[in-house]
């Protein structure tokens, strides 16, 4: 039974297609078919507002009025944290904010979110990474790296620690978050009877899909910035 029970719950990254390259073994998994669906559902997003924003008129239609209204709330959460610099990187905000969020949502459409596999997680956390430090070479400059032996030089460690570990706790509090849900989910699916699996998983998808993944989307680019304007002295 024990075994029953542990075969349905699933919750694991599975191999799709299996390639050689290199005479090495590779797989396309399904955080690779995850990420192609929301990459082309992205681009197909992207071509939609680009046409409708060229030819927007002075009576907006609903998705004209989306846009600009998305617009706005983009460039107020830019502006509170990065101030003058918001414009700066603002493309970079929005498409991260996207993309994790459609990531996050993706659960909701019977795919596994991206975003629940730390290597998605991890490579984003390093986009961060090399942002915020290449912002504190180009502003600071031989600064960026004196700062680490303040305020006395034997806290070098301890700050030298604190500047690698901003992008790995931000890839790990997105990708646990994602994770945890998609664990939830896996396990009610698999080892409730069939009358619960009814109805019920909605109001679990609501949180776990819905709101965390909305909450982990705004937390992330959050902190980016915040990292971000930290170096743009």
């Amino acid at each position: 039974m024990g075994m029953m029970i542990s075969n349905e719950a699933d919750f694991m990254i599975h191999g799709v297609v299996q390639y050689e390259l290199f005479g090495q073994e590779l797989w396309l998994s399904t955080t690779t078919v995850g990420l192609t669906i929301i990459t082309i559902t992205l681009l197909v997003f992207a071509l939609f507002a680009r046409r409708t924003m060229k030819n927007a008129t002075d009576v907006p239609g609903t998705f004209q009025n989306m846009l600009e209204y998305a617009l706005e709330m983009l460039e107020g959460m830019t502006k509170g944290i990065l101030g003058t610099n918001a414009k700066r990187f603002m493309n970079y905000i929005g498409t991260i904010f996207l993309f994790i969020l459609f990531c996050n949502l993706s659960g909701l459409f019977g795919l596994r979110a991206p975003t629940g596999d730390f290597a998605v997680t991890f490579l984003l956390g390093m986009f961060t990474f090399f942002i915020v430090n290449y912002q504190g070479i180009k502003n600071r400059k031989f600064r960026h790296f004196t700062s680490l032996f303040e305020p006395i030089p034997i806290l070098f460690p301890i700050n030298l620690i604190g500047e690698f570990a901003n992008p790995i706790s931000i890839s790990l509090r997105l990708f646990a978050n994602l994770l945890s849900g998609i664990i939830i989910m896996g396990l009610w699916y698999g080892m409730m009877p069939i009358f619960v699996k009814i109805g019920i998983p909605a109001a679990l998808h609501v949180y776990c899909d819905l709101f965390s993944g909305c909450i982990q989307t705004y937390v992330f680019c959050m902190l980016t910035m915040v990292y971000v304007n930290d170096k743009m002295e």
